[in-house]
């Protein structure tokens, strides 16, 4: 029947979404001094995000949430060097390639741009550790997803996307300042719903 036809994609159309992301960032850097490798534990939270879409084909995408990290450098001179926790907010602008906008499975393609910005270092650290500074910084963004309509302004939404993130750090130590890389590169991987307007 022709009620059951999908609505697709259309320009103008613009889009709210809820999901359930995790935050994979890989294990790799560097650390002067002392040496090892840093390390950021894995995190689940919420997110929202926002679509535009300028032609069926082209849109763009903003996502918004925060996660909290428990970071470490590993196989330092010093063994593992407990550095705390520090929370991180991701904001991702991305371009969106959508191949198939008429069709209830959609999927895209994407790159962008990410801004990721470092606060509340804290938490329980190695008592060698006085301090600590995650600072903030820019990464590009590769991102690929599916979108399945599922009523006509209800979609369910899988997405990943793969962030190049390398953030310097500033640890004061009570052996002074240990500057590091941390070559975080993670991956976003979401499941969620939107709602179209």
């Amino acid at each position: 029947a022709q009620s059951s036809a999908p609505r697709g994609k259309q320009a103008g159309d613009f889009m709210i979404g809820a999901s359930v992301i995790g935050v994979l960032p890989m294990e790799s850097g560097s650390v002067d001094v002392i040496g090892g490798t840093p390390r950021a534990s894995d995190a689940v939270t919420g997110q929202l995000d926002f679509t535009y879409f300028f032609t069926p084909n082209l849109a763009i995408n903003l996502i918004a949430a925060t996660t909290q990290h428990d970071i470490e450098v590993r196989n330092s001179a010093l063994g593992t060097v407990d550095l705390g926790q520090v929370w991180a907010l991701p904001p991702t602008l991305t371009f969106q390639y959508h191949p198939l906008p008429a069709e209830r499975f959609s999927p895209y393609i994407g790159a962008g741009l990410n801004w990721t910005m470092f606060y509340s270092e804290g938490g329980g650290r190695n008592p060698v550790v006085t301090g600590v500074d995650v600072r903030n910084a820019f990464g590009f963004a590769l991102n690929i997803g599916m979108d399945v309509e599922v009523a006509p302004n209800w979609l369910v939404n899988f997405d990943v996307k793969k962030l190049f993130l390398r953030p310097d750090l500033a640890v004061d130590t009570t052996l002074g300042r240990i500057n590091a890389r941390a070559d975080l590169d993670p991956w976003i991987v979401g499941v969620g719903v939107r709602y179209r307007f």
